[in-house]
C-alpha cells in the first residue's frame, strides 16, 4: 500500500497568502504595511515573493497587524517546511524503519 504523503497537495508559503489575500484585502500599499510591520520594504517583498520564510519575530508582528494572532503565521510556515522537507527527502524517508517501543 502507497503512503499518503504530506505534499500531496501543493504547499502553500505564507507569504502567498499574503500576497493574494491578505495585503489585497487590507487595501493598503505595500510600502505602509513594510512601515507599520516595522521592516523594510525589502523584507515584506521577500515574503511576499516566497524568498524569506515567517520567522516568530515576523509572526508577532503580522498577527498583531492583522488582529489574528502569531500562531497561524508560525503554523503556515511549519506546515510549508514540513512539506518542502518530505518532498526533497522523498525515498530517504521510507528508507527509516520505525521502532516501537519495548
Amino acid at each position: 500500500m502507497a503512503k499518503q504523503r504530506l505534499w500531496a497537495i501543493r504547499p502553500i508559503h505564507p507569504g502567498e497568502i499574503l500576497r493574494e489575500d491578505v495585503l489585497p484585502a487590507l487595501g493598503r500599499p505595500k510600502a505602509e504595511i513594510a512601515r507599520l510591520l516595522g521592516i523594510s520594504r525589502q523584507t515584506l517583498y521577500d515574503i511576499l515573493n516566497e524568498k524569506q520564510p515567517i520567522t516568530a519575530a515576523m509572526a508577532l508582528r503580522i498577527g498583531k497587524l492583522c488582529g489574528d494572532g502569531p500562531e497561524i503565521w508560525l503554523n503556515l510556515q511549519k506546515r510549508y517546511d514540513l512539506k518542502i522537507a518530505e518532498r526533497e527527502l522523498g525515498d530517504a524517508l521510507d528508507a527509516i524503519p520505525r521502532l516501537e517501543a519495548a
